[in-house]
């Protein structure tokens, strides 16, 4: 997906509607800098907003998404070619996600453990070493707390009964007993309890 293409789309749509990017922009309830990124390329609108600029602009999402105007013949394919690409850019998105999920649980839990032992062993005022141990806990409990979010908040859990994908509560996590990154929970869709693995896209 070409976002610089995509923009120069917005903005020659916008121009053939008539409208400013203040206009536009006030329509959708975004700012004109907002608008303004779209058409430089520099991101995308968001999915809530796209069906209303295309509303306000003529076209389908699928040319939005394109960059260009469709023709019936080509429209099937442009939109398996779009849909292929946004579950690409989600699965690389959650993949980063889980990677930095990765690194903060890691370096977190590290440098709360080095606090910890820093107290028991290398302090020999209590204060001193209270307050070390006190606040590597701390640290850990924090990593560990920002690593389930991320972990909660990148890609799906996918139930091994009937293979449904599905976003679980923060709580469901949380409490799941683990073995790396499947949790055993109660599937939303059939019922039945089981590890579900981590998956990222539906």
């Amino acid at each position: 997906m070409d976002q610089e293409k995509t923009g120069k789309f917005i903005a020659r749509r916008r121009k053939e509607a008539g409208l400013t990017q203040a206009a536009l922009g006030e329509r959708l309830g975004v700012t004109d800098r907002a608008v303004s990124k779209w058409e430089r390329g520099i991101c995308l609108p968001d999915a809530a907003l796209m069906l209303p600029l295309c509303q306000l602009l003529g076209i389908t999402v699928n040319e939005l998404l394109t960059g260009e105007e469709v023709i019936m013949e080509n429209y099937k394919a442009k939109a398996e070619q779009n849909l292929l690409e946004l579950r690409r850019q989600e699965e690389e998105n959650n993949r980063v996600l889980l990677r930095l999920e990765t690194v903060i649980g890691c370096l977190g839990t590290a440098a709360g453990v080095i606090l910890i032992l820093a107290g028991c062993l290398a302090a020999e005022a209590l204060p001193w070493r209270i307050g070390l141990i006190a606040a590597g806990a701390v640290i850990v409990a924090v990593a560990i707390g920002f690593a389930l979010c991320i972990e909660h908040d990148a890609g799906y859990y996918q139930c091994p009964h009937c293979g449904k994908a599905y976003v679980p509560t923060k709580r469901a996590v949380v409490m799941a007993p683990h073995l790396g990154r499947s949790r055993k929970m109660r599937c939303p869709y059939c019922g039945q309890k089981g590890y579900h693995k981590k998956v990222l896209t539906r």
